[in-house]
C-alpha cells in the first residue's frame, strides 16, 4: 500500500510527510489508554473526532491539583486557594497564547464548545437579533451550531438562512454574498466539519461577512486539535472549542471573544464570582473574564486543558497536522481501493476525518463488527443530520485520526472492513 497523493480520488492541497519524520511511537507511549486489548485485540482508537485520549502529562496535572492544591479560587486568602488560582489563571494565559488572543480577558472558560455557542446566542444574540432579522449558518454545521440559533430565531421571530454545500462537501461560497443583507445580524460557521472533514475557507468567509458589517462566530471544536488557529489573523469575533477534543479533559471549553464585544454583552448566568457587589436593589457585575464565569469553575479541567495545550505545543501543531494529513492520504487511498465503499466528503481541503458507507451494510453493523476486532470508530449521523439529508443517507461510519495513530492502524481498519464485507457477502 502506498501513499501517493495523486492516487486518491481528489486533489489534496497540503504537504505530506511520512511517519519517519514524526515520533509517533514515542507519542503513543505517553497515552496509557492505548496500551490495552479489546476483545483480545490491540485497541485501535479511531474515534478522535468524538473525543481524544489523554496523555500522561494531562492526567498527572489533574491528579496533582486534586492531591496537592485543591481549593476554591479567586476568593481565598490561604495558600491552597492562592496556588489554585495561580494555576487556573496560568491555564487561561496558555489558552490566550495558543489562540493568539490579544488579551487574556478575551478567554472565557465554559463547559464545552456547545456552551460557548449558547452563551453567544443568549447574550449577544438576544441583544442584537430582533423580529425580521436573519442569522446565517452553513449546511455542514454540528447540531450545536444549529439548534441554539434556531431557538434564538424562534424566540425573536427571526429567520435562519443556510449556506449550501456541493457534492464534495464544500461550501458553495458564491451563495454567501447573496445571503447577507442589512437584516443579517450574525454568521455562525464551523472551522472544520466533524462529519465531512472539510476545512472551510474561514478567512474569506470572515472578510465577506465583515464587509457587510456582520460578526462571525466560529465553531473550532474540530479545528483546534489539528490546525494552527490565530484569532487575530482570522479576525473572527467569537471562537469556541472543547478541551476534550484537544487531548484535555471533558467538561472544559473555551469561548474567545473580542474584548469590546464581550464587555458590551450582558452576563450569561448569575451567581458567585461574576459580581462586584450585590444588594437587594442592584448588582454590579465583575470585569472580564469573570463576568461570564458564574460559580465555582472546573478548576481541575482548566489546569488539565493547559497541560494538554503545553503537550501539543511541545510537539508542534504543524508537525501534528502533517502527520495526520499523511494518515488521511494513506487511509483515503486504502479505503478507496475497497469495492462498494463510498467516501462522503471529498473536499480539497480536509482534516483527518473519513466518513464512508459500504453498499448494502448499515454503518451501525460496520461499527459493531469492527469493535469486535478492537477497532473503535463512530457510526451514526454525528450530530449533523442535515449533512446526512444532503447526501441522502441515514448515517455514515467515520474514522478520525489523531497524533498517536499510525499507518499500521489504518491497515488494521482496512483488514477489519474486509471482514465486515465477508460477513455480509
Amino acid at each position: 500500500m502506498t501513499a501517493a497523493a495523486n492516487s486518491v480520488p481528489w486533489e489534496f492541497q497540503h504537504p505530506m510527510v511520512g511517519e519517519a519524520t514524526f515520533p509517533v511511537e514515542e507519542v503513543r507511549r505517553d497515552f496509557p489508554i492505548l496500551h490495552q486489548q479489546v476483545y483480545g485485540h490491540p485497541l485501535v482508537y479511531l474515534d478522535n473526532a468524538a473525543t481524544s485520549q489523554k496523555p500522561r502529562a494531562v492526567i498527572d496535572a489533574i491528579s496533582h491539583y486534586y492531591e496537592r492544591d485543591n481549593a476554591n479560587i479567586h476568593r481565598g486568602v490561604h495558600f491552597l486557594s492562592e496556588h489554585a488560582t495561580e494555576e487556573h489563571e496560568a491555564a487561561r494565559r496558555t489558552v490566550q497564547r495558543f489562540l493568539n488572543a490579544a488579551d487574556k480577558r478575551e478567554i472565557i472558560f465554559v463547559r464545552s464548545a456547545t456552551e460557548g455557542i449558547n452563551l453567544v446566542a443568549q447574550t449577544y444574540g438576544r441583544k442584537h437579533v430582533g423580529a425580521g432579522d436573519e442569522v446565517v449558518i452553513t449546511a455542514m454545521e454540528h447540531h450545536s451550531n444549529i439548534v441554539p440559533w434556531q431557538m434564538l430565531c424562534e424566540e425573536k421571530d427571526a429567520r435562519l438562512r443556510v449556506i449550501p454545500i456541493n457534492d464534495r462537501g464544500e461550501l458553495m461560497m458564491e451563495e454567501l454574498p447573496k445571503l447577507l443583507s442589512k437584516r443579517t445580524k450574525l454568521l455562525a460557521v464551523t472551522h472544520v466539519s466533524n462529519a465531512l472533514g472539510t476545512i472551510t475557507p474561514l478567512r474569506k468567509i470572515i472578510e465577506i461577512a465583515h464587509s457587510h458589517g456582520v460578526p462571525v462566530v466560529v465553531d473550532g471544536a474540530q479545528a483546534v486539535p489539528h490546525l494552527k488557529v490565530d484569532v487575530q489573523e482570522l479576525d473572527c469575533d467569537f471562537y469556541v472549542f472543547s478541551g476534550h477534543k484537544v487531548y484535555g479533559p471533558t467538561g472544559i471549553g473555551v469561548l474567545y471573544g473580542k474584548r469590546a464585544l464581550l464587555e458590551a454583552m450582558p452576563p450569561y448566568q448569575g451567581g458567585g464570582d461574576m459580581i462586584r457587589s450585590v444588594t437587594f436593589e442592584k448588582t454590579l457585575y465583575n470585569d472580564l473574564p469573570y463576568k461570564f464565569e458564574a460559580g465555582t469553575p472546573n478548576i481541575g479541567g482548566a489546569i488539565g486543558l493547559g497541560a494538554a495545550i503545553d503537550y501539543v505545543n511541545h510537539l508542534g501543531i504543524d508537525n501534528i497536522a502533517a502527520h495526520e494529513h499523511d494518515l488521511l492520504i494513506y487511509a483515503t487511498e486504502a479505503l478507496s481501493a475497497i469495492p462498494d465503499i463510498r467516501i462522503i466528503g471529498t473536499a480539497a481541503q480536509k482534516a483527518a476525518v473519513i466518513s464512508f458507507i459500504i453498499e448494502g451494510i448499515h454503518p451501525h453493523d460496520i461499527g459493531t463488527i469492527l469493535d469486535r476486532s478492537g477497532i473503535a470508530i463512530r457510526t451514526g449521523h454525528h450530530c449533523a443530520q442535515p449533512v446526512m439529508q444532503r447526501f441522502r443517507i441515514p448515517a455514515t461510519a467515520r474514522a478520525s485520526f489523531a497524533m498517536y495513530n499510525t499507518r499500521g492502524e489504518v491497515d488494521a481498519l482496512v483488514e477489519g472492513i474486509q471482514k465486515v464485507k465477508e460477513v455480509f457477502a
